[in-house]
């Protein structure tokens, strides 16, 4: 069963007396425990799209489905559960709260659910070491690294065991070395606890990462490319940034 289908999907944008078109007819599934990149240039419709596909805004026409369901015949209210509870969300910037410490950052989409936290604490204990912060977990946000930052956002993300991970430039913010850090625990998590993934992504060596990359530009979708062929990260780059020349990103 696919997880998630983006339909013919549209939205517009009033400028005034001028009428943006962010996103001409998109249509793209994505298929259980897979990583998917999306990639263009500024302008092209991405982050649009991924706000779409995690129901922050809803499109002008066309249709996205979470696991066989239509989020446009969704009340808003079972909207919002939907959100918390299949839709894990990590951006460019941490959004961790100062006050709390990793673990417990990790643990608050459970309590903003109203479940304890003791239910889940096997599953918060496998995620902090599946992020590699055995070691911080009792660390607040200040004394972390961006890097350590995002580890925990990711882990936070996951805590609920989401139906899909959407993840908006989740390496802007970091270093290159840093960056490959995450995008590894992002491809481990997609490995080892098969979470099917989106990254939305202008860097081709974090793109690469995933099995498949979807090319963007004025709104629609102009090429994707499968990688079942390609194993390499170099490899996988090389023709990312062929695709990227062509297009003109």
């Amino acid at each position: 069963m696919t997880v998630l289908n983006a339909i013919d999907l549209h939205k517009h944008y009033q400028l005034g007396e001028y009428q943006i078109e962010a996103l001409k007819g998109v249509d793209f599934k994505v298929e259980p425990g897979a990583f998917v990149a999306i990639m263009g240039p500024s302008g092209s419709g991405k982050s649009t799209l991924l706000h779409l596909l995690g129901g922050l805004d809803t499109a002008t026409s066309g249709e996205v489905t979470l696991t066989g369901q239509a989020f446009s015949e969704l009340p808003d209210k079972d909207m919002t559960l939907t959100r918390r509870r299949n839709i894990g969300f990590v951006f460019q910037f941490f959004n961790l709260l100062p006050t709390l410490t990793a673990e417990e950052n990790i643990q608050l989409p459970i309590l903003i659910d109203g479940k304890k936290p003791d239910a889940y604490q096997e599953r918060v204990d496998q995620l902090i070491s599946l992020v590699g912060l055995n070691e911080r977990r009792g660390h607040k946000p200040d004394q972390l690294s961006g890097g350590e930052q995002q580890r925990v956002a990711i882990a936070r993300a996951l805590v609920t065991q989401p139906a899909i991970l959407l993840a908006d430039e989740p390496t802007g913010n970091l270093d290159t070395k840093t960056g490959t850090v995450i995008m590894d625990l992002l491809r481990r998590s997609c490995d080892e606890l098969g979470q099917t993934t989106i990254v939305v992504t202008h860097d081709p060596r974090a793109a690469a990462y995933a099995d498949q990359v979807v090319f963007l530009r004025d709104g629609k979708i102009q090429e994707t490319r499968q990688f079942e062929d390609l194993q390499t990260l170099p490899d996988r780059i090389r023709v990312i940034m062929g695709i990227m020349e062509k297009m003109e990103i």
